[in-house]
């Protein structure tokens, strides 16, 4: 008589429902992979019930299934297949070296850029990068993903983002309801990026447990940073006590990554923007990169980077040669 059991594995790490896949997908695939075992799933936990061989041969193959996840993010019908066909484990997956990070869905974010490349080289060489540029050119979502994948490697234990609450001229006071649902809507770009890259229940528990933080730059006083990847966006909109206060919170192991546009300044005057004056201070400090991207960087509807040469050559152009309000005005009668 053939020796069966009985056996419970409890999944760690991964939330069931990825693993599982949509309506249980991946969970009947693995059942139609395994003929001689009854596989039950309650919750967080796996009961396999059929002969010992098979089911410590079913446990080794999933715990390589697991791995993959963790690695790259996603779980597809091939990878199941794979893994449970030839026992594909974590070192076995396919390597890109263009490749950032995994994100949902089988999403590949890679550096699409000259200059995205080079910040993802300079954050192999440096504690803290600035990243300017233009809207759209890819700065703030390669600095997520670079974020994400070191979360994911357990090169820091949290992911840390944060932005100034100031926003085309609008006060925070005004707005309706309590700090966390006047602040969301400044702060979306952020949760819009994290969503491509994080399985959206693990997301929503990191966000609950802290591993992930989003907040405005205020929030950032008094507090050290240990063990984070922490990024500030729109920095432009920082004066120069601000962001000299946010740098000196880098902690132990802590990687820094500033973001922002010159060009696009909210603060009453430009020349408060502590940014500009950050990058003039800290070009020459070892340990410290600057990535400068363009227009070319932009990576949006191809009409965006025309839009942005129209208005460069706009503030470009001596003041005699724009037309004055005044004279727009009298046109439009």
């Amino acid at each position: 008589m053939m020796d069966s059991e009985d056996k419970k594995i409890d999944i760690e790490g991964v939330d069931p429902r990825e693993l599982y896949g949509p309506q249980n997908i991946y969970l009947e695939q693995m059942q139609e992979l395994h003929p001689n075992l009854k596989i039950i799933a309650r919750g967080s936990a796996l009961t396999v019930l059929g002969p010992r061989s098979d089911s410590e041969r079913f446990r080794k193959r999933l715990d390589g299934l697991i791995a993959y996840y963790l690695k790259y993010g996603y779980i597809s019908k091939e990878s199941v297949q794979q893994a449970f066909s030839t026992g594909v484990i974590e070192h076995d997956a396919p390597v890109d070296k263009d490749v950032i990070v995994y994100g949902n869905n089988g999403t590949i974010v890679r550096a699409r850029t000259v200059n995205q490349l080079k910040l993802v080289q300079s954050y192999d060489r440096n504690d803290l990068l600035l990243a300017i540029g233009p809207a759209g050119s890819g700065k703030t979502y390669t600095a997520i993903a670079l974020a994400v994948r070191a979360l994911k490697e357990k090169h820091v234990k949290r992911i840390i983002l944060t932005r100034p609450a100031v926003e085309a001229g609008e006060k925070l006071g005004f707005l309706p309801g309590d700090m966390k649902e006047k602040l969301d809507p400044y702060l979306q770009p952020l949760y819009d990026a994290l969503n491509d890259m994080i399985p959206p229940a693990k997301l929503a528990k990191y966000l609950e447990e802290g591993t992930v933080q989003i907040a405005p730059l205020a929030y950032m006083r008094g507090r050290t940073l240990d063990n984070a990847f922490v990024i500030l966006d729109e920095a432009q909109n920082t004066t120069l006590s601000q962001i000299k206060m946010f740098l000196t919170r880098m902690g132990r192991n802590a990687r820094f990554i500033v973001t922002g546009d010159v060009t696009q300044i909210d603060l009453p005057r430009k020349s408060d923007s502590g940014l500009v004056r950050a990058m003039e201070i800290l070009r020459h400090v070892d340990d410290i990169g600057i990535v400068e991207f363009d227009r070319r960087d932009i990576v949006r509807h191809p009409l965006v980077k025309y839009i942005v040469e129209a208005f460069d050559r706009e503030a470009a152009a001596p003041a005699d040669a724009k037309p004055s309000e005044q004279n727009m005005s009298n046109q439009n009668r």
